[in-house]
């Protein structure tokens, strides 16, 4: 039995969902990069949702800017490209009204007319979309898949996909958030860096010059302007010789 012809009362791929949860679980905290999870979120759609011919992810950034990534076939790239330029189409839909959207045939479609006229040619023929979205409100983008058979997805696969797209949302939250903290970390490794660097410039200069701390610091100040450089640089440079003296 397909999973189109699955019992509407039957519940969405309970066991292929649980082995997706299970592997995205590992893939956290394995703390894998955003691109490695798009790359497993795309290949676990096309996977799951077995009439797929393609699947995507459209990814938001914080100012709204939409890209596809880890798209598992061409169809996918045209398609989504097309309704970037034309500013409509069932992956858009999904995103801003955070809803499932599906398209059962793109030749009978009414709805944003001039895509589905763009990529009736194309072959593809049936869509299925769902907005990848976290509890707080958060939109992190879409996932989609593409059939090139009419039909070829429904309310189960609808259900399925909706299901995947939430746990999917919150990897990528995490991910996110994951990359965010290893940046901050670095800034503030650097921050400490060069704190201490300019503690042993001034003990530095302090000691060479006969100067007071504050002194120092403003002779740290002033070599820095001089030399069109930061404080923490300049600190490592007058730090330098003294370390290989020593």
């Amino acid at each position: 039995m397909s999973l189109g012809e699955a019992s509407s009362g039957e519940l969405p791929l309970d066991g292929e969902l649980a082995v997706v949860a299970a592997r995205m679980s590992g893939l956290l905290l394995s703390r894998e990069t955003v691109d490695s999870v798009l790359e497993l979120i795309v290949s676990l759609a096309g996977s799951t949702i077995r009439a797929a011919a393609g699947a995507g992810v459209t990814l938001a950034d914080g100012t709204g800017a939409l890209a596809t990534t880890s798209a598992s076939a061409p169809l996918v790239n045209a398609a989504d490209t097309l309704q970037y330029d034309l500013g409509e189409g069932p992956c858009l839909a999904a995103l801003r009204e955070s809803a499932p959207v599906r398209i059962d045939d793109v030749t009978t479609e009414r709805r944003w007319p001039r895509w589905c006229a763009a990529v009736a040619g194309s072959g593809l023929r049936s869509v299925l979309s769902a907005p990848m979205s976290t509890e707080d409100g958060s939109s992190h983008g879409a996932i989609k898949v593409y059939a090139t058979t009419p039909g070829a997805f429904g309310p189960v696969d609808e259900r399925a996909l909706v299901t995947f797209a939430e746990r999917a949302a919150v990897l990528v939250a995490n991910a996110r958030a994951y990359a965010r903290a290893a940046r901050y970390s670095d800034r503030f490794k650097d921050t400490l860096r060069d704190r201490d660097r300019i503690t042993m410039a001034k003990g530095f200069l302090m000691g060479r010059d006969g100067l007071d701390e504050d002194a120092a610091f403003d002779r740290l100040l002033a070599l820095a302007r001089a030399r069109g450089r930061t404080p923490a640089e300049t600190a490592a440079e007058l730090v330098a010789p003294a370390n290989r003296e020593g």
